[in-house]
């Protein structure tokens, strides 16, 4: 298996609007690969701007904001390539695609590391803004799942979150437990059907 670093990608459109989305970096020898789905507006900013940056943070909200629709981060301009990146991380990195794999449903981008900056130090993930990550993860794949691995999951989760919990952590899975009980408002038959 591959290493894949879940991250935040910013991309930018050609008019210089950035766009953030959660997104697993697959590590492809001194690339890495960024292949979002089709369609998505990371991949029509990749294919407009063929840049990106990758912003490593300790700040759980911003992947389960970024699922749940809450995408509205500060921002501050990158250092090399034109765009942005998330103005609260512990790192970054600056990334320029070298070429495409073409894919019906997830096109992969392979990108060069054209720079690369540490903002603080990195103290790690806690148990519970790790559960936080893989619920944003689970999330998007709630279509893709069965209802029953789901529920698993999410039961094995909320272990590491109503043990360790800081505000934070607590803020974020709450925004993540509105789309999950949103989703599972869609699981119920109305009697009678």
């Amino acid at each position: 298996m591959p290493r894949i670093v879940e991250t935040i990608v910013t991309t930018s459109d050609l008019a210089g609007n950035v766009h953030i989305a959660p997104l697993g970096l697959i590590a492809d020898g001194d690339h890495w690969i960024i292949a979002p789905f089709k369609p998505s507006k990371t991949l029509e900013n990749l294919r407009a701007h063929p840049f990106a940056a990758a912003s490593h943070t300790d700040d759980v909200r911003v992947f389960a904001g970024s699922v749940t629709g809450r995408k509205e981060w500060p921002l501050t301009p990158t250092t090399t390539i034109k765009g942005g990146r998330l103005a609260e991380c512990v790192s970054h990195w600056e990334l320029k695609v070298d070429d495409i794999i073409e894919d019906d449903l997830r096109p992969r981008f392979r990108c060069k590391i054209v720079h690369q900056e540490i903002h603080k130090a990195w103290e790690g993930f806690s148990r519970a803004q790790a559960a936080v990550l893989e619920l944003a993860v689970l999330t998007t794949r709630l279509k893709m799942l069965p209802p029953e691995k789901i529920e698993s999951e999410l039961k094995y989760l909320e272990i590491a979150i109503s043990k360790t919990a800081a505000p934070r952590e607590e803020e974020a899975w709450s925004w993540l437990m509105e789309k999950i009980a949103a989703w599972r408002a869609t699981l119920i038959k109305p009697s009678g059907a």
